[in-house]
């Protein structure tokens, strides 16, 4: 039933699946580990009780959202090998060991201290347990500087040779590494995480609030996430032109997707707010766009003449209508996110942070905003980069595995089926421990254990030495 697909076409929809599915975890947890060190080290700082109340409430949350996410990228990972195997051939030499280096820098770490950090606290001294904590927040930073340096350099291949057998090899870690768009990408991911967990935070904080003004701990989480908004989703709207800006000049093909420019523009580019891309007529139909503006914002003059994809041989054109929407998509979101910071600091001006019931409600619809603008964003960086899996110099249909459609389509099911199952639960038990205000002497995650992981153990009503 499945011979007439495409197996490149299914492959690919199987790694949008799971990479959905795997980002917006990371995302979660790399802005939640650096949220807990905060938490814990406000709570040395000042004594109160209400900042180790709320870090054994999040802290059990980051358990089960890390655990999520260290499960999906395994399985993201033997995907190379089964639906991307020239893939993994081709770029082996040089994405394996960026790879490796996660592994024995960031895993290792999280690794080490995980286990203090979840269960440690009243087991080790307070100074050694918020070590622990920073260490995992240092950890999954690390981890994102790894991931996104790959990524990047697939986006913009620097440093690189290619040897006898047509494999990628470096030449210049440190230009591969640190390729053109790797700096962009990375202050773009970290503060996109850390918004994403703010909003998360914060529409907790309203949940409770909207039900009890005078809670301690949603208040104080929900003033952190609103501090949050407002100072740094600016900063990710400024970085975020930039990355722009950046691409531009390494990728200038997605550009022209983001924007809809179908055609070049020799006397200034016009800003397409909304319309229909038609791929195959190469033009966007019932356009609402502003004279001039993609000009100013791209080359910050009127009259800058912007070339468009018929300057682009259409073979190597990127799907427009994936790339122009979940563009505006995450654009829209960042200014959604920039609207609730500028009310917060309003209604804090006022004296009715806490009170506001239109901000409550503003804050708790805007719960899953990061992971919106995460996905979107996500897209408009994976989509834009086709055809190609290493940007202009490896073809996605030269990457897939000779595999047929049936095998990829019935392992595609198969994850589907299980990813709706597992994570649902997941899901719903993150909803769970939400769902409940942090409280007094709350308790961080259960350290309870067996004495013995093998062996024999001994039986409760066993004689005392002595008495056999």
């Amino acid at each position: 039933m499945f011979d007439g697909l495409d197996a490149v076409v299914l492959a690919r929809a199987q790694f949008a699946f799971t990479m959905s599915f795997h980002i917006v975890f990371p995302a979660f947890s790399i802005g939640l580990a650096s949220y807990l060190a905060v938490l814990e080290g406000l709570w040395l700082w000042t004594g109160r009780e209400v900042f180790i109340n709320l870090f054994n409430y999040w802290l059990k949350i980051f358990a089960i959202a890390f655990g999520m996410g260290v499960v999906s990228g395994i399985v993201m990972s033997y995907q190379f090998g089964t639906n991307w195997s020239t893939f993994a051939d081709k770029t082996g030499p040089v994405l394996g060991p960026l790879m490796a280096y996660e592994v024995l820098t960031a895993f290792f770490l999280e690794a080490g201290f995980l286990g203090v950090m979840l269960f440690g606290l009243e087991r080790v001294g307070h100074k050694l347990h918020f070590f622990a904590t920073l260490m995992v927040a240092a950890g999954t930073l690390v981890s994102a500087f790894w991931i996104l340096s790959a990524n990047s350099w697939m986006q913009t291949p620097t440093g690189h040779a290619i040897n006898a057998d047509g494999q990628f090899v470096a030449a210049n870690w440190l230009n591969v590494i640190f390729n053109p768009s790797f700096p962009y990408r990375l202050v773009h991911m970290v503060l996109a995480a850390y918004l994403t967990t703010a909003f998360v935070v914060g529409a907790v904080g309203a949940w409770h609030l909207l039900r009890d003004q005078h809670l301690p701990g949603p208040r104080v989480m929900f003033s952190m996430a609103m501090w949050m908004a407002a100072l740094v989703a600016p900063i990710q709207i400024f970085a975020g032109d930039q990355h722009g800006l950046n691409t531009l000049e390494h990728q200038p093909v997605k550009v022209m997707a983001m924007e809809g420019h179908f055609t070049s523009h020799p006397n200034g580019a016009p800003l397409i707010l909304f319309g229909l891309p038609d791929q195959a007529a190469g033009k966007v139909k019932y356009a609402i766009e502003i004279p001039k503006a993609s000009s100013l914002i791209l080359k910050h003059s009127l009259d800058a003449p912007l070339k468009g994809l018929d300057t682009v041989p259409r073979e190597n054109w990127p799907p427009v209508a994936v790339i122009f929407w979940s563009f505006r998509i995450m654009v829209g979101v960042g200014f959604l996110m920039l609207g609730i910071g500028l009310l917060s600091l309003f209604m804090r001006w006022r004296g009715t942070l806490y009170q506001s019931r239109l901000l409550h409600l503003y804050a708790l619809a805007m719960g899953p905003a990061g992971f919106i603008a995460v996905l979107a964003g996500w897209f408009t960086t994976e989509v834009g980069r086709q055809p190609f899996t290493v940007y202009g110099l490896l073809r996605t249909v030269d990457s897939a595995s000779p595999l047929a459609a049936p095998a990829v389509a019935s392992s595609l099911i198969a994850f589907i089926v299980v990813y709706f199952i597992v994570y649902a639960a997941g899901l719903t038990y993150l909803f769970r421990l939400m769902a409940t205000p942090p409280h007094h002497g709350e308790q961080g995650p259960s350290g309870e254990a067996p004495t013995r992981a093998a062996g024999i153990t001994p039986a409760a009503g066993a004689a005392a030495p002595g008495h056999a």
